[in-house]
């Protein structure tokens, strides 16, 4: 039975609430993590507690236990010059380097003669999701 300290294999889809899919690992490699040490969402660590190997579960987060709500401050205008020509168009999406050198997702929300409204939410941000979780091995960590 699964429980905190456990290093678990998990197969698993995510859906939005309009049944649209956007992320899967079926048929890929189990994502593996050790549950309570928060490389997941929190209230998805908590609905997997007493889990069986083989064992299947709908989890359906709210928006504010997986990526948060839509943060208005989140918005920046931008000359549309600093965007790639090809990416000029609402719902584009841009990758942008952090100061660490990860590569951040930014969505083009608005274009507006030579103006962009860019939004630096998750691309989730505002959603419930629904996961489809199968537990493939439990381990001690």
């Amino acid at each position: 039975m699964l429980k905190n300290g456990h290093k678990v294999a998990l197969e698993y889809t995510v859906f939005l609430d309009n049944g649209t899919q956007v992320d899967t690992n079926v048929g890929e490699d189990p994502l593996t993590f050790v549950l309570g040490s928060h490389q997941v969402f929190p209230a998805l660590e908590q609905a997997l507690l007493g889990l069986k190997v083989g064992e299947t579960k709908q989890i359906v987060l709210l928006a504010d236990d997986a990526y948060g709500p839509v943060v208005k401050d989140a918005f920046r205008e931008v000359d549309l010059e600093h965007i790639p020509e090809s990416l000029r168009k609402e719902g584009a999406i841009l990758g942008i380097q952090d100061p660490s050198g990860g590569v951040y997702p930014v969505r083009i929300h608005q274009i507006s003669g030579d103006r962009a409204v860019l939004d630096f939410n998750h691309p989730l941000a505002g959603q419930n999701l629904r996961f489809d979780v199968k537990v493939v091995s439990i381990r001690d960590a």
